[in-house]
């Protein structure tokens, strides 16, 4: 979606991943087959891109970092690191002054016990690094769960969150051009089942409308201090006491794939504007009423069924394998 974006405005993708299929070399002018950890690969590829970019905040900085790149990489390596590490990012977003889930960092069975005394149970054990879509993840509703949680997630360095009562889920897509314009595309309501994003709601409701503003400002004070050019993605709980900070994502996410038909301009547009220094695009809403619903395992083979509605847009990922839990496309209804 971003190499179609870039595409539209005269820009030939260069892609870079270790799969020997990335479905965006399918749009994409080059590709590059290599790990993230060759760094003679890496410095190859980047020497011939003006600019880089991510969709995947699971890329090592290291090697990045040792090519000492600058702000060729947006939206930047700092970006990455805080949101590649959960305590990292948590430890981020409170010393801005913002709310977050009662955490504490956990490497081993006897600290578990420990942040389990302090922040009591239920709570969730997520790995460090390297979860996302509910994996690495492992709920413990009593202290006697613990042993097992924690083998669960590999014995491997994580965060106890304690539970947040929350009213709704909701993100906050932004986009920070290379000369400091912070903009917001509206905020939707998120569904989730099992870890996963299963929808995405606009109007999002008043649970979510009375504390967007205040979400919007915790997540323009963390963009600017990350000094991040491109959309980045901050999903809140929205509760009694106002917006909680889930998580980060320094990216284009999920619950803005709605933007493609939904906005006047996409965050995918937005992305590729703002890393080459264009004027950002328009982020107002189009339509009265919209619904994203991410197509999950067998989910996306009967296309004809979901273009029986005229409302809905179908995107096939063009990924080979359909498994359990794997998003394989998305389809946008938009009503007027």
């Amino acid at each position: 979606m971003l190499a179609v974006a870039a595409a539209q405005l005269g820009y030939r993708c260069h892609v870079y991943a270790p799969e020997g299929r990335a479905v965006a070399a399918d749009v994409a002018a080059q590709r590059t087959t290599a790990s993230f950890e060759d760094q003679d690969a890496l410095s190859r590829f980047t020497d011939v891109c003006d600019i880089v970019t991510y969709e995947f905040e699971n890329v090592p900085t290291a090697p990045l970092a040792a090519l000492n790149l600058g702000d060729k990489v947006r939206p930047g390596i700092k970006a990455l690191d805080i949101a590649q590490s959960r305590i990292a990012e948590k430890t981020f977003f409170r010393d801005l002054g913002a709310r977050t889930a009662p955490f504490a960092f956990v490497d081993s069975a006897e600290s578990l016990q420990a942040a389990i005394a302090d922040i009591g149970a239920p709570a969730i054990l997520k790995t460090d690094r390297f979860g996302y879509d509910g994996k690495g993840q492992a709920r413990i509703m009593a202290p006697g769960e613990a042993g097992h949680a924690w083998k669960s997630i590999g014995e491997r360095p994580a965060v106890l969150e304690g539970f947040v009562d929350f009213q709704a889920e909701f993100s906050v897509v932004t986009v920070r051009s290379a000369d400091g314009e912070v903009r917001f595309w509206d905020s939707t309501r998120n569904e989730h089942e099992d870890g996963i994003l299963r929808r995405s709601l606009w109007p999002a409701g008043d649970a979510v409308t009375t504390q967007i503003d205040a979400a919007r400002d915790i997540a323009r004070k963390a963009i600017e201090a990350m000094d991040a050019v491109g959309v980045l993605t901050f999903e809140f709980f929205a509760t009694k006491d106002g917006p909680v900070v889930n998580e980060c994502a320094p990216r284009v996410h999920n619950s803005g794939h709605w933007t493609i038909e939904g906005a006047v301009t996409s965050q995918f547009e937005n992305h590729i504007r703002a890393i080459t220094g264009l004027p950002l695009g328009d982020c107002g809403v189009v339509g009265t009423r919209i619904e994203m619903a991410n197509l999950i395992g067998d989910e996306i083979e009967d296309g004809n069924a979901i273009l029986s509605d005229p409302a809905a847009h179908l995107h096939h990922y063009g990924k080979v394998e359909a498994r359990p839990g794997r998003k394989m496309g998305h389809v946008t209804k938009l009503y007027f």
